[in-house]
């Protein structure tokens, strides 16, 4: 595994210079269960995201990569250990914190696209941001749009839209506030290829053009290209770095892992 060195896109620099991690856990346990049925999902695992940056996470089945995206997404709480967002500590938040720290500084794509049918696409990319009552930014939005080619889709309802265009209202949705941090949960799972690697190269646009972070969970290999590095995960454990995330480096990887 080579070190790959950092490959900054136009709009990147000021924010890699500011902060260059965007999100940190440090010595996070989380245990499920008690007594002889505890089990530990992440074992103290330590990870630094770095900011302006597309990171992948893989591992086996178990490994825990769901258990650390969720508890660096502040969807979940560690049993023990730290997340840090910025410098704002999540495992010592509050219930009320932690949600005003998803609504205003995450952004979430998933494999279900989470788009409420009876709105219109430009509805739901909205929806988020007007029930928080923050004010749009119009020419943030109309970027957005056009760098999703959504231009032409706003007025049609989710059932008018292919997969891969629900998908991509997803994405916009969660850009439209600036999050710190997109965390992206199998964003591919749901699309046929052509629309999976459409998601992918503008989750990659996002990070290399408009500077935003972007964390993916995946299985898929193929997928985990698209990333600058690959996280593996192993036990509950940080296993590696794949730093040229080429299709064999990373299938040979996890063929190390399964060892």
């Amino acid at each position: 595994m080579t070190t790959l060195p950092l490959r900054p896109g136009r709009h990147r620099q000021d924010l890699i210079a500011a902060r260059t991690v965007a999100v940190a856990a440090t010595a996070l346990v989380k245990t499920y269960g008690r007594g002889d049925a505890a089990v530990d999902a992440l074992a103290g695992i330590d990870v630094a995201i770095p900011a302006g940056r597309f990171t992948a996470i893989m591992g086996p089945s178990g490994s825990g990569k769901s258990t650390l995206m969720h508890l660096l997404a502040g969807l979940d709480v560690p049993t023990s250990g730290s997340v840090v967002l910025g410098e704002t500590d999540l495992a010592r938040c509050t219930d009320a914190q932690l949600t005003a720290v998803r609504r205003d500084r995450i952004g979430f794509v998933f494999q279900a696209f989470n788009l409420l049918p009876q709105l219109t696409a430009e509805q739901n990319i909205e929806l988020p941001a007007r029930l928080a009552g923050r004010a749009i930014d119009p020419t943030w939005r109309d970027t957005l749009v056009g760098l999703l080619g959504l231009r032409e889709r706003l007025q049609h309802r989710p059932t008018e839209l292919s997969g891969g265009q629900q998908q991509r209202v997803a994405l916009a949705r969660a850009l439209l506030g600036r999050p710190e941090v997109v965390f992206a949960d199998e964003p591919t799972g749901n699309l046929d290829t052509n629309s999976g690697r459409e998601v992918l190269e503008l989750l990659h646009r996002s990070v290399h053009e408009l500077g935003q972070t972007v964390v993916m969970v995946t299985h898929d290999p193929v997928a985990a290209t698209y990333a600058d590095e690959v996280l593996l995960l192993r036990d509950g454990l940080l296993a590696g770095i794949v730093r040229e995330p080429r299709p064999q480096a990373i299938q040979d990887a996890l063929a190390e892992l399964s060892r």
